[in-house]
């Protein structure tokens, strides 16, 4: 498995925007995925992408939010434009070799994870 290491979180006033990166070494997962959890809440899918060519988005984050990879930097980035306060949440991304097509959002699906970054919004 590759190791996957979130950064970028951070604490943000409503409508402003941050950026999370996802690091890979070891290996080049071909889907990548970024879910969150909130507090008292299931793990949930916000966006993945397989071979950068298809891209999946929750319904709550199509239009603000942005998933991309850098393959020369094996990295991923969730773009978060926009931000409101339901988008306060642990943010994990998520790497594998298949692709789950409609099924991308489910969780258990995903065979490697790191450790999540915190974004907090605030009115």
């Amino acid at each position: 498995q590759a190791l996957l290491v979130e950064s970028g979180g951070g604490s943000v006033q409503a409508g402003g925007s941050l950026r999370l990166s996802c690091a890979a070494s070891g290996l080049t997962y071909t889907s990548m995925a970024w879910f969150r959890q909130a507090p008292g809440k299931e793990r949930e899918g916000v966006a993945a992408t397989y071979y950068s060519s298809t891209t999946h988005y929750a319904d709550s984050v199509k239009g603000r939010f942005t998933i991309s990879r850098d393959y020369a930097k094996n990295t991923t980035y969730l773009q978060m434009n926009n931000l409101k306060p339901e988008d306060t949440a642990m943010y994990f991304c998520a790497g594998d070799w298949s692709w789950y097509g409609d099924s991308w959002y489910e969780p258990a699906k995903w065979n490697s994870w790191g450790q999540g970054t915190q974004v907090t919004v605030s009115l």
